[in-house]
C-alpha cells in the first residue's frame, strides 16, 4: 500500500488554531485603510509583498499584478483566449507572410507626459524577447524589429512565424511597453523606475516594500472603446487610487474584510472562505479562469538535485493529494491531482511517462535515494512565510525530505526575499538554495512554448537552471508542428522527458477564489488579478 504524505504536525495544529480563533470571534489586529476618500480608493489585500517593479527581471505574478496597472499591451488575450489589438489600432501581414507592421493607437501617452511611439514599442520588445521562453523559440525566425515612424513598427521574418502574436500578447510573460530609455536597460539589470503608459501610474514616494503600494488614476489614459473581455478590451481606469496592504497574518486579513477596512483580498486562505462566505457584505468568488497549479523546483546546479536520479527518487514519495489538502481543504471539488507537464483536460495533457508520479511510497523513494548515491548532502529549501499557500506546500515538501533522511535546512523568509534570492546560483554554503516553491496559473502551462517550468536551455531558463538539449528540440519541433495531431505527439515526447529529467514536481491544482465586498463594482473574469473597470458605489 502506498505510504502518504502527512502535512507536518506544525502545520496543521496552526491551521487548527486559526481557526479556532476566527470562529470564536477572538478580536484580532485592527487594520485601519491608509489616507482619506475611501470612496475613491480600492484598498487591496495583495497576495505577496511587491518588492520587485521590473516584470522582465522577474517573474513573480505580485510583479506581473503591478504591471498590468502601470504598462500596456501591444495585443492582449481575452477571455477565450484569443489576440486582440490593445495599443495596436491594427496589424497588417505581408502577402508572403515574411513581415508584420503594426500601427498603434493615437493618444497614447507615458505617465511623464512623453507620447508613446513605435521606438518604445522596438525596445520594450527587444528586452523582452531576450527572457520571455515563448519568444526565444521564434526569435530564431525574426530577422528584425524596426520603427517605420512614430506610430509604425515591423517584424521582418526569416520565415512564417503563425505564433508571433500569441507570443506579443500572452498572459504569462507578458511584452508591457516602457519608455526606450527605462526598455534599453539590459534585460538581466532590474529596472527600479516605473513608468508605462497604463491606466494607472506607480507612486514611488508612497511605496513601501513589506508594508504598502499605491497606485493613482492615470489622467491621460485613452481606453479602447469596448466592453473589458479577459485582459482585452477596454481598461479603463474607474477608481482614484488602488491602495495595496501588505497583511502576513491571514486572520488579520480577514478581519480587515469583515469591518471594512479592506476592499479586496486577492488570495484568502481557504480554511477563512466559509467564515467570509456567512457575512452578507462579502463577496467569495472564483475570479481567476483558471486553476493555481503549484511546483516544486529543483537547483540543478549543485548537489544533490544536480543528479537526475535523485530528482526522481524524490518525486517517488510525493503524492499531489497530501499537497493539494493541506493547501486547500479536504473536498476534492476545490483542487485535482494533475500528474502531468501540461495542464489538465487541455488539448496537450497527458500522462506518458508519468508512472513515476504515482509510485506514492515512501519506502521506495528511499531505497532509489541510496542507490541514486545521496552522501547526506545539505539540502535548503526556502520556505516564504507571508505566502500562505506557498508556505504550505512548502511545508508538506519539507516534512516528506525529513521522511526521506535527507539532511534538510528549512529557511523561513519573506516572499520578497526569496524571489530575490532565488536569482543566486551560488552553492547553499555561499547563499544559494537547493528547493524551492511556487504556483502558476494553468493557461500558463497549456503549451510548450508558454511553460515556464518546462524550458531547459541553461542558463536562460528558469531559476533551477536545467539544461536539457532534449527538452529544447522537441520545444522547437512543436512549434514548427503543421497539425493538432503532431502537437499531440510531441507533447507526450516532452512529458515522458520531463519526467526522465525531473527539473520540477508537479504538484496538481487547486481553486484559489478571491473576497472582495459588495459595494466594489465592476469585478470581472480574468486570466490574471487587474483592477481596470472597477469601482466602488
Amino acid at each position: 500500500m502506498p505510504d502518504s504524505n502527512p502535512v507536518t504536525e506544525a502545520a496543521m495544529i496552526g491551521r487548527r488554531g486559526l481557526m479556532a480563533a476566527t470562529a470564536a470571534g477572538v478580536a484580532m489586529p485592527s487594520v485601519v485603510g491608509a489616507q482619506g476618500g475611501a470612496a475613491r480608493t480600492l484598498r487591496v489585500i495583495p497576495q505577496a509583498n511587491l518588492t520587485s517593479l521590473d516584470p522582465v527581471w522577474t517573474t513573480a505574478v505580485v510583479t506581473r499584478n503591478n504591471a498590468f496597472m502601470i504598462y500596456d499591451q501591444i495585443c492582449a488575450q481575452d477571455g477565450k483566449g484569443e489576440i486582440r489589438p490593445q495599443m495596436a489600432e491594427g496589424w497588417e501581414m505581408s502577402d508572403d507572410r515574411l513581415s508584420v507592421t503594426f500601427t498603434l493607437r493615437s493618444g497614447l501617452v507615458f505617465h511623464d507626459g512623453e507620447r508613446v511611439t513605435a521606438r518604445d514599442c522596438v525596445a520594450s520588445i527587444d528586452r523582452w524577447s531576450k527572457r520571455d521562453p515563448f519568444m526565444q523559440v521564434l526569435q530564431p525566425s525574426v530577422a528584425e524589429v524596426a520603427a517605420l515612424d512614430d506610430r509604425r513598427f515591423r517584424f521582418r521574418l526569416h520565415r512564417p512565424v503563425p505564433l508571433l502574436l500569441a507570443a506579443l500578447g500572452q498572459t504569462q510573460f507578458p511584452c508591457f511597453i516602457m519608455p526606450e530609455r527605462i526598455a534599453r536597460t539590459d534585460a538581466f539589470t532590474q529596472v527600479r523606475e516605473a513608468v508605462g503608459s497604463g491606466p494607472f501610474k506607480f507612486l514611488p514616494n508612497e511605496w513601501n516594500p513589506g508594508q504598502r503600494s499605491v497606485w493613482a488614476k492615470h489622467d491621460g489614459y485613452v481606453p479602447r472603446q469596448e466592453a473589458v473581455d479577459g485582459l482585452a478590451g477596454g481598461r479603463v481606469p474607474r477608481i482614484d487610487r488602488v491602495e495595496w496592504t501588505v497583511i502576513t497574518d491571514p486572520a488579520t486579513s480577514a478581519n480587515a474584510m469583515m469591518l471594512g477596512e479592506q476592499d479586496y483580498w486577492e488570495y484568502p486562505l481557504h480554511d477563512l472562505l466559509g467564515l467570509m462566505r456567512r457575512n452578507r457584505d462579502l463577496v467569495v468568488q472564483q475570479r481567476l479562469m483558471d486553476g493555481t497549479y503549484g511546483i516544486a523546483r529543483f537547483n540543478t546546479l549543485h548537489p544533490p538535485f544536480n543528479n537526475p536520479a535523485i530528482r526522481r527518487a524524490v518525486a517517488m514519495a510525493v503524492d499531489q493529494r497530501d499537497y493539494l489538502t493541506a493547501v486547500a481543504g479536504s473536498d476534492p471539488a476545490g483542487w485535482g491531482a494533475c500528474e502531468g507537464v501540461f495542464t489538465c483536460d487541455t488539448p496537450m495533457a497527458n500522462e506518458a511517462g508519468s508512472e513515476i508520479l504515482k509510485t506514492r511510497n515512501i519506502d521506495r523513494a528511499k531505497a532509489a535515494l541510496a542507490a541514486a548515491g545521496y552522501n547526506g548532502e545539505r539540502v535548503v529549501l526556502i520556505a516564504p512565510g507571508d505566502y500562505p499557500q506557498i508556505n504550505t506546500l512548502s511545508m508538506v515538501t519539507a516534512d516528506l525530505l525529513k521522511r526521506l533522511g535527507m539532511n534538510l535546512e528549512l529557511v523561513a523568509a519573506d516572499w520578497g526575499t526569496l524571489i530575490q534570492r532565488r536569482t543566486s546560483k551560488e552553492p547553499v554554503e555561499r547563499g544559494g538554495w537547493s528547493i524551492i516553491h511556487t504556483t502558476s496559473s494553468g493557461q500558463s502551462l497549456t503549451l510548450p512554448v508558454t511553460h515556464l517550468f518546462l524550458r531547459a536551455n541553461g542558463p536562460n531558463a528558469w531559476f533551477g537552471w536545467p539544461d536539457d538539449s532534449e527538452i529544447e528540440r522537441l520545444r522547437a519541433e512543436w512549434v514548427a508542428a503543421g497539425d493538432a495531431a503532431e502537437h499531440r505527439r510531441i507533447a507526450e515526447a516532452l512529458n515522458r522527458r520531463a519526467m526522465e529529467t525531473m527539473h520540477y514536481l508537479p504538484l496538481g491544482y487547486y481553486w484559489q477564489p478571491s473576497v472582495w465586498r459588495r459595494n466594489v463594482t465592476g469585478v470581472f473574469r480574468a486570466p490574471a488579478t487587474v483592477f481596470w473597470n472597477m469601482g466602488k458605489a
